[in-house]
């Protein structure tokens, strides 16, 4: 019997026909499996990506990437993604196991290493740290983080939004941090705290000189 996660990945694989193309073929197999609201939001962020690694002096072509595949994970439902992650060998922190959707970010980074044939670290990395950010991001990281945040997939407007953008006049890294000060201050709606994104909190409020 096959394991979960070889079934899934062969069921991708075999949907693929690989142009080359990593825009049109993630967003083709995304709309094939019915994830259409995926397929646009990650068009989104890609674009978004491309904006702010254009405004902070980084590689367009590479943040596009990091964005067109940041949800690929999408194509696993959420109730595998646990036994997949176990499967994987991935590392699974406390707060990913009582919340497995959270796991989507490392396990697109497998997806995106293994059938995207992604090598280039900067990429994987921040695929794996889009929803939480961690210690010591690289400006790729805290690009993608921001730019899915920017361009959120729930409707009507985010209530962090002002902050966000007010913290991007300012820096990559005041913007991530305000965004995360917003989530902290609202822990009550958080079903979990996932222990990277106090990380990165702690990190970025020594580098920013922040004092309580």
């Amino acid at each position: 019997m096959l394991k979960i996660y070889e079934r899934y990945f062969d069921e991708i694989i075999d949907d693929l026909r690989l142009s080359g193309d990593i825009e049109k073929d993630s967003y083709n197999i995304l709309i094939n499996r019915g994830r259409n609201r995926t397929a646009d939001h990650s068009s989104k962020v890609a674009e978004e990506c491309k904006r702010l690694a254009r405004r902070f002096g980084e590689r367009e072509e590479i943040a596009a990437v990091a964005g067109y595949l940041h949800d690929i994970s999408a194509l696993i439902p959420n109730e595998h993604k646990l036994e997949i992650a176990k499967e994987l060998e991935l590392e699974i922190l406390p707060e990913e196991e009582e919340f497995p959707m959270i796991l989507h970010q490392k396990i697109s980074r497998v997806i995106a290493r293994d059938i995207w044939k992604i090598t280039n670290q900067e990429i994987l990395s921040a695929i794996e740290c889009h929803t939480t950010l961690k210690k010591n991001s690289s400006s790729l990281d805290m690009i993608l983080f921001i730019s899915d945040k920017l361009q959120w997939d729930q409707d009507g407007e985010p209530p962090y939004i002002k902050e966000l953008k007010k913290g991007l006049d300012i820096s990559l890294e005041q913007a991530s941090f305000n965004f995360i000060k917003h989530l902290l201050d609202n822990k009550s709606e958080l079903k979990v705290i996932h222990p990277w994104l106090l990380d990165a909190y702690n990190d970025l409020k020594i580098k920013l000189n922040v004092n309580d």
